[in-house]
């Protein structure tokens, strides 16, 4: 193998004209010039380099080897670059799955600090809803409802963000829009509007619920998302109950009140691929995440 070390000493002393000025431009003594360029000879078995009256000027060889030397030092160059920016998170991808109520909560004012941050870092943003049954994470980062504590996949580490709680979405003028809390047994009389025809996880966690209280709710109306389901209940439809993040940028026509039920919460979680944890753009979703969830912010 040639030594780097080397190649740039031939092409300073070609590029200069002479050892001395190749030993002032790298902070060398001309001795040690003198030896890298012996050695660079003997090892690739070439005379590089001839003397000519009191100074030495290249050999054809050496100015082959030295121009090549400078365009592979340039490439060499251009890696070390890439290597700095990686490790500082400037360059590369960074790939984010999420569910929808988080994505609406959390994700603009993250999104929005790293591509401030880390001009350079390219976002994949998916839309994803992983149940604890369902399927392993996929992308670098992923935000997620598990019903329980999940079991870490293989090269994943996972961090619990926050237990969310369910409200009721109910119109401004309903019997229970004044109180503090209500419960599930409370909204029997109730007509329902479902939020998740998809029948994910946080549905489940509802329906189990109300089984546990007794009964099995009726969907008269079936919508496919929140936001949906809160106009149908600002029309005066019905009610509508779903986690406290998903209950954002409500109608002035709606209230939402805590529902009491223990049982009632999902769990929110977020797997890191485990490769890339220290990265500093993964090492700043983390924080904000965090920061996020610990200032209850959902706006």
């Amino acid at each position: 193998m040639i030594d780097v070390q080397r190649l740039r000493v031939l092409s300073s002393v070609v590029a200069s004209g002479s050892v001395s000025a190749a030993a002032v431009s790298m902070g060398y003594t001309p001795s040690a010039i003198s030896q890298q360029l012996t050695a660079l000879q003997k090892s690739t078995g070439l005379q590089l380099v001839q003397r000519v009256g009191r100074g030495i000027e290249p050999t054809v060889a050496g100015e082959r080897l030295a121009a090549e030397a400078r365009r592979v030092l340039a490439s060499i160059s251009g890696v070390e670059a890439l290597v700095a920016d990686l490790r500082t998170g400037r360059v590369g991808s960074l790939s984010i799955c999420y569910f929808s109520s988080a994505g609406a909560a959390w994700l603009p004012p993250i999104v929005a600090a790293l591509i401030t941050e880390f001009p350079d870092l390219r976002l994949d943003l998916r839309l994803s809803e992983w149940g604890d049954d369902t399927r392993s994470p996929v992308a670098d980062i992923e935000v997620f409802v598990a019903r329980n504590r999940p079991v870490p996949a293989d090269g994943y580490t996972i961090h619990h963000l926050q237990d969310d709680p369910y409200v009721v979405i109910v119109p401004a003028g309903h019997r229970f829009a004044g109180r503090d809390q209500v419960t599930l047994g409370e909204l029997t009389a109730d007509l329902w509007v479902d939020n998740d025809f998809n029948r994910g996880t946080c549905r489940q966690i509802l329906l189990d619920a109300c089984a546990g209280a007794g009964f099995v709710p009726d969907f008269p109306v079936e919508t496919p998302d929140y936001p949906t389901a809160i106009q149908f209940v600002a029309a005066g439809v019905g009610i509508t109950v779903m986690p406290l993040l998903g209950a954002v940028n409500l109608p002035t026509q709606v209230v939402a009140v805590p529902v009491s039920d223990r049982q009632l919460i999902r769990h929110i979680w977020v797997a890191v691929r485990g490769s890339i944890q220290q990265h500093p753009a993964v090492v700043r979703v983390l924080e904000l995440l965090h920061r996020r969830v610990g200032s209850g912010s959902t706006k």
